[in-house]
């Protein structure tokens, strides 16, 4: 039977591929698509998930959550993503709308579920301080590293936006997978993936053009020869499990560190003393990982 899935994000460049990967896989029942403020203002990448379900004919429940980290002011991540927060093609009009309901009662309404979570944890610490850890069957996250940042030297930007939030998830006794820097740097879509993209027809080249604009801003801002995509690899995990090679390991968040807020602490060599409460990515198949991709988006396109 399909897994069935809220997943929470901040389209995002990768989180609208995140989003077609989960709704154009077979393995995956998606309930609904939450928005929190991260990549960009709330009001952005709640558009953007209209604009790319609009383009890829996704129906369903769209809800916006919060607007702002817990305790911090937002950090939006501009240099990255635009200022619109998924810049590069020219969409077309939405058809698709958003709730009235807030994002956590439109998780509430669709557990019991997997919760996939591709942007800062707000939301997901919000939904599990108002009704608890007992719906949610387990929380696949794309944030953190074992080993370097990408926002400061040590803290991936999901967490930084809100390491409050961040903390209250790794604490709460849910099933955590965590998918970080050191696996999602392995994903990277080269140009022979740009090609495939846009074989796929007008669907495969919005997509092929979101990562033309993200491979531009990851070779200026990081160097980059070609951008990674992160937040599918999340995806993927529900998807397919295998793909991902997992070990289990305490991790702790960093919210007070001058240099290291933020910053995942994972203690793969069992150092602290403390139980494991998260599994932790170390590895990736890179090729079977895009050949899943481009499948969904083929399904996609031939609706």
């Amino acid at each position: 039977m399909p897994t069935p899935v809220v997943l929470d994000c901040d389209p995002g460049h990768d989180d609208a591929i995140a989003i077609l990967l989960a709704a154009g896989s077979p393995e995956i029942d998606l309930r609904a698509i939450t928005t929190v403020a991260a990549n960009q203002t709330l009001e952005k990448v709640t558009a953007n998930a209209q604009r790319i379900c609009s383009a890829a004919g996704i129906s369903v429940p769209i809800a916006r959550g919060c607007a702002q980290p817990l305790v911090r002011p937002l950090y939006v991540a501009e240099d990255i993503h635009g200022e619109s927060g998924m810049d590069g093609p020219a969409f077309g009009p939405l058809t698709v709308g958003v709730v009235e309901e807030h994002a956590i009662e439109v998780m509430h309404a669709h557990m019991p579920a997997t919760l996939v979570a591709t942007g800062a944890l707000t939301n997901v610490a919000m939904y599990l301080r108002r009704y608890g850890p007992a719906a949610v069957r387990e929380i696949v996250l794309m944030g953190g590293s074992t080993e370097r940042g990408n926002t400061t030297p040590y803290a991936e930007f999901n967490i930084y936006v809100d390491p409050e939030a961040a903390a209250i998830v790794f604490g709460s006794g849910v099933p955590i997978t965590m998918i970080g820097l050191n696996v999602t740097h392995q994903a990277l879509v080269t140009p022979d993936i740009v090609a495939q993209l846009n074989a796929l027809g007008p669907l495969g080249r919005t997509c092929g053009e979101l990562m033309t604009f993200f491979a531009a801003t990851y070779r200026d801002v990081f160097g980059f020869a070609a951008p990674p995509l992160h937040d599918p690899v999340a995806v993927a995990r529900v998807i397919d499990p295998t793909l991902v090679t997992c070990v289990e390991a305490f991790v702790g968040i960093e919210t007070t560190g001058t240099f290291t807020r933020g910053a995942t602490v994972v203690d793969l060599h069992g150092r602290l003393g403390r139980e494991p409460n998260a599994q932790v990515a170390v590895g990736l198949d890179v090729d079977r990982f895009f050949d899943l991709v481009v499948e969904a988006l083929r399904t996609l396109s031939c609706r």
